[in-house]
Order: C-alpha cells, then sequence, then structure tokens
C-alpha cells in the first residue's frame, strides 16, 4: 500500500514535542512527520544558513546543491525512527583549499557517511560491546534497534583503544586463545582492577617493549614464568617484582600431591592391615570379599595401562631421549608425558587411578554390615533402606557386595583408604575448616607416614608466612625443607631459590594479582560468548571497553 494511503501528518504541536524528545534534532527544522505502520518517518533540513568546509575551515553561503540523507535513529514508543534529512553541498570559498564543494553535517545527527544517528550508534555499540555480533543481533530487534552482526561488530572495530596512561602497579598474567597451545598476555592495572591492554603473546620481548613504551611502572605483579620476568627486568629495571601469592601455593599445592601420590602406600598397606585383622575376625566369605575387591583394582584396566605407559616412558627416558621425543614416540599428551617422566616410582603415577573415585556404596557399608548382622539379610530390603538415606547407586552392585555374607556374618566394615585428593585437600587446608572426621582422618594419615607428617608440618608453616605477609621467616623455612627427605619440596625451594627476590616481595608486600585472575576469567566468558572465533583485535576490544 502506498505511504501516503497509510500515514497520517502530525501537527505542528506534535513536531515540536518530537524536538523535545529527540535533542539532537535541534539544530534541524523537523518539517513534517508521519506513520507508516511500524514507522515513524521525519522530514526534516538544517536550521543554519552556513557551513564550514571540514578542509579550511571556512564559511560558505552559496549553495552546490541538494540532497536526501536517510538516517536510522533510536526506536520511540516501540516504533523504529527514520530521519529524512535534506542536506545542501556548498562551495568552499577559499581559492587555495583542496576541496572545492562540501556537504553540510548537523552537529549531533550527522556523521560523514553514516545511516545512523549518534544516539542510534551509541545504543548498538553498548550492545554489540556487552552481547558481541550474534546475540547483540538477535536482541537489538526487540529493542527497536535493527542490526546485523557484521554492522555490530563493525561498531567495536570503529572505537577508538582507551589512552593508557603511567600504571603504577601492573599485573600481569597469560590468558589462552587456544588451551595447550597458543597463548597471550593480560596486563591490568592492580590500583583500580581495569585491563590496561592485551599483548597477542607472552614472550619476555614483548612485554618489555610494552613496558619501556609506557613508562611509570613501579610495581609488577606477576606468576612464576620465566618469560615475564625477564620482560619486567627488561622493560622496567626499576620496578619491584612481586610473584603472586595464589600462584605461590598452587605450585606448592601440585608438589604436595606428588609427594601424597609417591607414598600412598603407606596408606593403602595400613588400610590392607585393619581389613586382614577384620577378616580373621570373620568366616572366609568375607575375606574372599575383601580380596576379591582389592584383586579388583589392581588389575583394572587403567591400573594395567597406567603401569606399562610408565615402564615405557622410564625405559625411553633410560636411552636419553627428553620428553618431546617420548610424547612424539608413544603418543602422548605433553602433561601425561611429563608426569610419567619426572615420577620417582610408579606409585606415583598409579595411585591416584588404583584408589579411584569414591564408591557409591563406601558411606553406606558400615550401616550394611550393621543391619546384616542384627537379621536383616534381605537385600532387596537393605538395598531400600540405603537408597532412602541417599544411595544413589544400583541394587546389583549392593547384590554383588552382600553375597559373599549369605548364611555367614559379615565381617567389620573398615572404611575405604582416603584418596590421594583427599589427603591432599586436608594438608593443604586451614585446619580450622576441617571437621572432626577430616581432622580425625588427617591424623591417622600422619601418624601412618612420617613422610606426610613432616610434608604436612612444612605446609602448615609455608602458609602462615604466606597468609601472615611474615617474608622474614622464609630463608628459616627453606632451610628447614631443604633438610628434609622430601624431594618434592626440595624441588618447590629450588624454584624459590631461583626467583627468591620476587617470591620475598610476594610474602611481604600486599600486593596481589588477584584481579588479573578475575579478568582472566572474565576474558574466558567473552571468548565463549563470540564462540571462541573471535580474532585478537575484536577480543582486544572487547576486553578494554567492555
Amino acid at each position: 500500500m502506498p505511504l501516503s494511503q497509510v500515514s497520517s501528518c502530525l501537527s505542528d504541536s506534535i513536531i515540536t514535542v518530537l524536538g523535545v524528545l529527540l535533542p539532537h534534532l535541534a539544530g534541524t527544522v523537523a518539517e513534517k512527520a508521519e506513520l507508516a505502520g511500524a514507522r515513524l518517518c521525519i522530514w526534516a533540513r538544517a536550521r543554519a544558513e552556513q557551513a564550514s568546509c571540514p578542509a579550511c575551515g571556512r564559511f560558505s553561503v552559496r549553495v552546490h546543491s541538494r540532497y536526501q540523507r536517510r538516517l536510522a535513529d533510536a526506536a520511540i514508543g516501540g516504533r523504529t525512527v527514520l530521519i529524512r534529512l535534506t542536506v545542501r553541498r556548498f562551495f568552499c570559498p577559499a581559492a587555495d583549499c583542496p576541496v572545492i564543494t562540501f556537504a553540510e553535517q548537523v552537529e549531533g545527527l550527522t556523521v560523514r557517511y553514516a545511516r545512523r544517528t549518534p544516539p542510534l550508534a551509541e545504543m548498538l555499540t553498548a550492545v554489540a560491546l556487552a552481547l558481541a555480533g550474534r546475540a547483540g543481533a538477535r536482541l537489538a530487534p526487540l529493542l527497536g534497534l535493527p542490526a546485523g552482526r557484521s554492522g555490530m561488530l563493525r561498531l567495536i572495530m570503529a572505537l577508538p583503544d582507551p589512552q593508557a596512561g603511567p600504571v603504577r602497579v601492573l599485573g600481569v598474567d597469560d590468558f589462552a586463545f587456544r588451551r595447550g597451545h597458543t597463548y597471550g598476555t593480560l596486563l591490568v592495572n592492580i590500583d583500580t582492577g581495569k585491563p590496561v591492554d592485551l599483548l597477542p603473546d607472552r614472550e619476555a620481548d614483548t612485554l618489555a617493549a610494552w613496558l619501556r613504551a609506557h613508562p611509570g611502572t613501579e610495581v609488577i605483579c606477576r606468576d612464576r614464568a620465566g618469560a615475564y620476568a625477564d620482560g619486567a627486568r627488561q622493560g622496567a629495571p626499576a620496578a619491584i617484582q612481586v610473584a603472586d601469592r595464589w600462584h605461590l601455593w598452587h605450585n606448592l599445592a601440585e608438589h604436595v600431591e606428588k609427594t601424597v601420590a609417591a607414598h600412598h602406600r603407606c596408606v593403602r598397606e595400613h588400610h590392607a592391615a585393619l581389613e586382614q585383622a577384620a577378616a580373621q575376625q570373620a568366616p572366609d566369605p568375607g575375606q574372599l570379599a575383601a580380596q576379591t575387591s582389592t584383586d579388583h583394582a589392581e588389575n583394572r584396566a587403567r591400573v594395567v595401562r597406567t603401569r606399562q605407559r610408565y615402564e615405557q616412558v622410564q625405559a625411553l627416558k633410560a636411552e636419553g631421549k627428553n620428553v618431546a621425543t617420548v610424547v612424539k614416540e608413544l603418543r602422548l599428551a605433553p602433561g601425561t608425558a611429563r608426569r610419567y617422566y619426572r615420577a620417582a616410582s610408579v606409585d606415583e603415577v598409579v595411585a591416584g587411578t588404583l584408589t579411584g573415585w569414591p564408591g557409591k556404596l563406601d558411606n553406606h557399608k558400615p550401616y550394611l554390615h550393621q543391619r546384616w548382622n542384627s537379621g536383616c539379610t534381605n537385600i532387596g530390603q537393605l538395598y531400600r533402606e540405603i537408597a532412602a538415606q541417599g544411595y544413589r547407586g544400583s541394587y546389583g552392585t549392593v547384590y554383588a557386595y552382600l553375597r559373599p555374607f549369605k548364611g555367614q556374618a559379615a565381617p567389620p566394615a573398615v572404611p575405604a583408604p582416603p584418596k590421594v585428593r583427599h589427603i591432599t585437600s586436608w594438608i593443604l587446608r586451614d585446619p580450622a575448616s576441617l571437621d572432626d572426621d577430616e581432622q580425625a582422618s588427617l591424623t591417622s594419615v600422619r601418624a601412618q607416614c612420617p613422610h606426610l607428617d613432616a610434608l604436612a608440618a612444612h605446609v602448615t608453616e609455608f602458609a602462615k608466612i604466606l597468609t601472615g605477609l611474615r617474608g622474614g621467616q622464609l630463608d628459616a623455612w627453606i632451610a628447614q625443607g631443604s633438610a628434609g627427605d622430601q624431594p618434592d619440596l626440595r624441588s618447590f625451594i629450588t624454584g624459590l631459590k631461583r626467583d627468591y627476590q620476587a617470591v620475598l616481595n610476594g610474602l611481604t608486600l600486599p600486593y596481589s594479582s588477584g584481579k588479573v585472575e578475575g579478568n582472566v576469567n572474565r576474558i574466558k566468558m567473552l571468548k565463549r560468548q563470540m564462540y571462541g572465533r573471535a580474532r585478537f583485535d575484536l577480543l582486544r576490544k572487547r576486553v578494554l571497553l567492555a
């Protein structure tokens, strides 16, 4: 249907109201406004009688010609708005000006070559920064701001970079473009918590070049990476380097887990002794069930495969081959190959696989034994009782466990040995945060293995230094840790000595990279929002501006 048949002219008073609702039209004269379905069309022309040349700045009143521009504007009352602006082209009065004619621009309304008004562009840019292209393009039409995903991305890329002034305390950490393959560097102003810049890699030269281009940094908070230490030393030699406390604790946790895995045999042997003592108090079926469970764990396919891989890696290591060669020949993941290559014994790598995940029935075994010995030998009834208590396993699991006890008394229930990750967690956590059962379990583990007892004592002392910022006690702790029989702890101490001054600063000064870690998590969210397909320049814009 023709526009003239569906539109209705608005009165002069409504046009006046539009001038109030649309302040960016203050520099124009609204001549007419029409409603055409869900669109409001406004005809307007520039109010000024002259315009300035964009090249020389001189004003001109000589009109060369006129033409009409179509500008999309922000929605009003849920209706899209289209402004039909009549624009004049002027002659430049300056004879020496390279511009002969130029088109007038209305301040606050038009930009060269733009088909959107600045208010609409600002709204779409805000949506694009928050949601990126695809999601932003889905939301914009619902707000009366139709736009395509490519147009949304162009709005982001057209934004100028924020000015990075002097940063007194700089946080440095890496983030993954593709985990395990390519990484970049995130720079954060610790005082404000805002990102300062993104670098396309995590090389020392790149960081050093950025620091030289942005002088004024006094403190650099970083992780334990050697590249960042070298880059900070080259680019800002006068700055104080601070090793982040979270990374120090994380590094210690990795060495603690290795030690627990290497000495988990002590815990398993103690558990086996308890099972044997329980079996001696019970008829043969109970002993058979315990032995069957142990044999099943030892002969599980994952355990056998882990032992075989360890032997293969150690054989290649004995031949003088490095980790890269092991990865290539055995087709292992780099992290797995390094773990097998550096392990002092097979127990260190097989401990977690041997103990496996906690069984769904483990917490209910004492109850089953007590009910069985009290006379309830109906397996179906027992299954329903523990299911009411929260058991989520199958009836077959309960039947297979209780079947050897038929016609006999059940042996005393022996709690399953704690897993490597559980022991590691107890050692690393604040003792005040452990409940009574966890405290008792940790005390039992420390009593069963002198190495784990000494390790827990060292970890507790280091935690006090770290949380209390008692860097003056670091040397004494290093001396005590180096004197003991703790290979993994000595390896951790060697790393501390290699980066001693930064570690000492981290354990003494109040600076931390916590705000950097928060921004790294934010980058992960932005990457997922863009389906992981954003190039570096687009990701950088959103990180700095969103």
